[in-house]
C-alpha cells in the first residue's frame, strides 16, 4: 500500500513546493513510483519547477474536480518531454507523475468563488494510488488551515511541516501541529528551511525539536544559488553536490525510509 505524505506550511514563502518537488524526485530516483498532487489551487506553482506551463499540462486537477476528466488524465509523467530541464531530464526513465492545478485566471476565480467538493478530491487520490500503483503520493497543500487542508492531513500516513526560523512561522507551526496531532496523523516531521549560515544547523535542530517536541527531518540552508535558479528546475537533481541538495537527500532518506 502506498503512503500519502502531506507537505504543509502555515504561511506562504517557506519553500514548501520546492521541498515537495525535490523529495518526490528523490523517491523516483530511488526507483519508487511517486506522484505529486498540487492542491494549492488558489495559488498553484509547483509545475514551474518541472518546466511546465498551461499548454504542456493540458488537463489539470481543476478539470477532474469539475467532472471534465478522470484524475489519471491530469497526471503528467514528468521528464519525458524533449525540452525537459536538465535536472528534470534525469527522471526520463523513472516514474514521477504531477497532477497540477490550473493557472488559468478564470479557474482560480471559480475555486475562490465556489470552492470544490473535498470528497471528490479524496476519491481522486484513492484512484491515483490504485491506478498508478504508487509507492508515494505527495500532497502539496495550500498554506494555512482550511477544509481542504484538513482533509489532506486527515487521510495522510505522514506529514511534513515546513517552517523557517522565524517567530511567525513558529507560532503557526504550533497551531498546525496541534491540529495534526488531534487528527492522529501517524508520522509528523518538521523541516526547517532557509536557515542562515551564521547559525549552527545542529543547534537549530535541537531548539526546534525542544520547542515543538517533534522530530526535525532536516535543516536546509538559505541558498543564493537556489534563489538565482528561480524555480527553473529541480535543484537537488541539477546540483547534487550542493550543501542544500546533500541535506535534502539526507532528509528524504529519513522521511521516506529510502536506502
Amino acid at each position: 500500500m502506498s503512503q500519502i505524505i502531506s507537505i504543509h506550511s502555515f504561511r506562504g514563502g517557506t519553500g514548501k513546493s520546492n521541498v515537495t518537488a525535490n523529495l518526490a524526485a528523490q523517491a523516483a530516483l530511488a526507483g519508487k513510483r511517486a506522484a505529486i498532487v498540487d492542491t494549492d489551487i488558489q495559488s498553484p506553482g509547483i509545475h514551474v519547477l518541472f518546466g511546465l506551463d498551461e499548454k504542456t499540462m493540458q488537463k489539470t486537477l481543476n478539470d477532474y474536480l469539475h467532472g471534465q476528466c478522470p484524475i489519471t488524465d491530469a497526471a503528467f509523467l514528468v521528464g519525458r518531454e524533449t525540452n525537459a530541464l536538465p535536472g528534470v531530464r534525469q527522471l526520463a526513465d523513472k516514474y514521477l507523475w504531477l497532477v497540477p492545478s490550473s493557472i488559468n485566471t478564470g479557474e482560480i476565480s471559480r475555486v475562490l468563488r465556489d470552492g470544490y467538493d473535498v470528497n471528490i478530491l479524496n476519491k481522486g487520490l484513492k484512484t491515483l494510488r490504485k491506478e498508478l500503483q504508487l509507492d508515494y503520493l505527495f500532497i502539496d497543500t495550500h498554506p494555512g488551515l482550511n477544509e481542504e487542508t484538513l482533509l489532506s492531513i486527515g487521510i495522510s500516513d505522514g506529514m511534513v511541516i515546513i517552517l523557517r526560523p522565524d517567530q511567525q512561522d513558529f507560532q503557526g507551526t504550533a497551531v498546525t501541529l496541534d491540529v495534526a496531532r488531534s487528527l492522529d496523523v501517524p508520522s509528523i516531521r518538521l523541516f526547517v528551511n532557509k536557515a542562515l549560515s551564521k547559525y549552527d544547523p545542529n543547534q537549530i535542530r535541537a531548539h526546534v525539536e525542544e520547542t515543538f517536541q517533534a522530530s526535525v527531518a532536516g535543516v536546509l540552508p538559505l541558498s543564493e544559488d537556489m534563489v538565482d535558479m528561480g524555480s527553473a528546475d529541480l535543484f537537488s537533481l541539477r546540483y547534487p553536490d550542493h550543501p542544500w541538495s546533500r541535506e535534502l537527500v539526507r532528509a528524504a532518506k529519513t522521511i521516506l525510509g529510502l536506502p
